[in-house]
């Protein structure tokens, strides 16, 4: 799968890119972030941002936060179609991350596990992924949310 995307000859679903970072031991944003061009800066510019969409469901992701710059915080916006889905598969997780998702607009179905939520304008669910999630977009409208992630190295997740 990775020759192919590296050849472009297909575009990985956010299920296979989360695969790949988990494997990677990263968070799906850090695999977005790539190296910085030139020195670090500490402002991340709309037209700097990385822009990836969802082949799949068509969910379309914009990576906030700067890149080269030492944060323990990576914050990602999300513009989710209506009525689409998307499950990502993390039973096992080589690294622990934390993850906060605040509606801005629309709303959302997550669910974590065995737990479900329903989440409304203005709403903002933490979760440490580790278990299948599956984000869902029950209405006619777009959502749109920020999901702010952090994460630990396995050393610290084991002290938890």
């Amino acid at each position: 799968m990775i020759s192919l995307i590296e050849r472009g000859e297909t575009s990985p679903t956010a299920a296979v890119l989360n695969k790949l970072a988990d494997a990677l031991g990263i968070s799906l944003p850090a695999l977005f972030s790539g190296e910085p061009e030139s020195a670090a800066l500490p402002v991340s510019r709309p037209a700097d941002q990385k822009v990836w969409t969802d082949p799949q469901s068509g969910y379309v992701r914009r990576s906030l936060s700067p890149t080269g710059v030492a944060s323990p915080i990576e914050l990602v916006e999300v513009l989710f179609p209506p009525g689409k889905s998307v499950t990502f598969e993390n039973a096992t997780r080589s690294i622990a991350t934390h993850q906060q998702m605040w509606v801005l607009e629309g709303e959302m179905t997550v669910s974590l596990g065995d737990e479900t939520w329903s989440l409304q304008e203005g709403d903002c669910l933490a979760m440490v992924l580790g278990q299948q999630l599956l984000f869902h977009n029950p209405s006619r409208n777009p959502a749109r949310y920020v999901l702010a992630l952090t994460t630990l190295p396995a050393v610290a997740r084991a002290s938890q």
